[in-house]
Formats: structure tokens, sequence, C-alpha cells
């Protein structure tokens, strides 16, 4: 998987609104920040992919990445050429220091095949964030909001490109399968190429006791980012409430900026 898609990936994903995300991000972390914040704090994004949301997000800290994919590590590296970014399987991974915020993003959690991935996942995170910090998940869907053979069509155009898109998705047992068709049109010809995406559709329970068992206090947002919800994990119990109280207040205010 993103392998061909790599290079491609910006341009399928270019009206993906990662800015208006960070700002959220950034406002969910304000929410809990410890009192007095430093003045720089730090964020690790773990499967950062192309590193768009890094880009936003360092607006406000000194940024890191993982990424699995050694082809979207190479495009995030030709875009961040500053930031730190590691080649890591997100259940294993020791950069040897902790950040005020640990992320992962658009669903990246899905790719955990097993429960078993999920919490060493997690454990993983939570390793890395300080003892005030949070570990902030965007689940794929659930097993009750997956729709069975759903059909999905696009098309994305960039400099001297187009790309149209067919994906199927289907179930089985409590995997989805997305099968995904790319047309790549240039002045060179066309291209065709497929990819098999599968994630995992862990429940909302299964969500909360990995993190629990990572020494972490969940709290879900349903709406989140842009409808498939988020966890927030806290690694001091003291900031659930003031999370609690904050988030929706973050997130007008975020999104209003």
């Amino acid at each position: 998987m993103y392998t061909r898609l790599a290079d491609l990936y910006d341009v399928i994903y270019a009206k993906k609104d990662y800015a208006t995300e960070a700002r959220l991000i950034h406002g969910v972390i304000e929410g809990c920040a410890r009192t007095p914040p430093r003045e720089r704090r730090t964020l690790l994004d773990v499967a950062c992919g192309t590193g768009v949301h890094l880009s936003h997000l360092r607006t406000w800290y000194d940024v890191e990445g993982v990424e699995l994919s050694p082809w979207m590590l190479n495009v995030a590296r030709r875009r961040l050429p500053d930031v730190p970014l590691f080649q890591y399987d997100m259940r294993h991974f020791d950069l040897r220091q902790r950040f005020d915020a640990v992320t992962c993003l658009f669903s990246a959690i899905g790719y955990m095949r097993s429960v078993d991935d999920l919490q060493s996942a997690l454990r993983t995170m939570a390793r890395h964030v300080l003892p005030d910090g949070l570990v902030i998940v965007e689940p794929w869907f659930t097993p009750d909001r997956f729709i069975d053979g759903h059909l999905h069509a696009d098309v994305a155009e960039g400099e001297g490109i187009k790309v149209a898109r067919v994906a199927i998705g289907r179930r089985e047992g409590d995997v989805s399968m997305l099968d995904m068709h790319h047309m790549v049109a240039s002045s060179s010809g066309v291209e065709r190429f497929f990819e098999r995406h599968e994630l995992r559709l862990f429940t909302h329970e299964q969500y909360v006791s990995a993190f629990a068992a990572a020494g972490l206090v969940p709290v879900f947002d349903a709406e989140g980012l842009d409808g498939r919800g988020l966890y927030v994990g806290l690694a001091s119990a003291r900031a659930s409430a003031a999370l609690a109280a904050q988030r929706h207040t973050s997130r007008a205010t975020t999104l209003s900026a």
C-alpha cells in the first residue's frame, strides 16, 4: 500500500481541510495545557503520511513524525526537510523522548489488524507522552457505522495530471476491505493501478479498553474532525474534567478563527 499512491496522495486529498483540522487539534491541546504552559510545546504525529498535518501543526509546536511507508515518508521529507521524521511501525518504536501531545490522525489506527495490535500501538504512543500530555487518535469506523458494499468515486486534478478513483467497500467479519481502482492521466498517457486497504472495525469499547490498558483516561468526541470521532487519552486524570468542559468551546473557537 501507499507505493504509487504516495506521489498522488496530496492531489487526491487536496480538498481535505488540513488547516482547520490542525486548529481543532490545537484547540483540544490548549484546553488541557499545563498551567502555566511552556512557551513552545512538542508534538509527535504517528502515521504522519505526507506531512500535511505537521506542516500546519508546526505553527504552534516543535513537531516530529513517524511513518511506516517509505514512499509516503519520502514525500513528507520533501515537504518538511527540517522536521525529524522516522520510519517506524506504530506498534513498536522508541524515539527515547516524550512529547506534550502524540497524534494519530485520518483513521490510520484502523490499519491495526487485531485488538493486540491496537493495544500495542496505544501503549507505544503512551510511552512517548509527558506526564500531563495527550494522546489524540482519530478512529476508523466502528462496525455499526461501516456500510458494506459502499461505492465511492472522485476525480482530482493537479499540475499536468488528473486522477480518477473508484472504490468499493466491503466487510469481512471485523475487517473493512477497500478496493481502490485508480486511473491517472497525464501528457505521457494513461496509467491504471489498484490498491487494497484493509482496516479493522474496532468497537468503541475496544478503543476505550486499549486507552485504559495504556494508562490513559479516554474522552470521546463523537463528531471529531470530520465526523469519524476523536479519542483523547489523557495521561493525567486531572485533565479529564477540563477537556470535557472545553472541547466544544475549543471547536467553536477554532472553526471561527
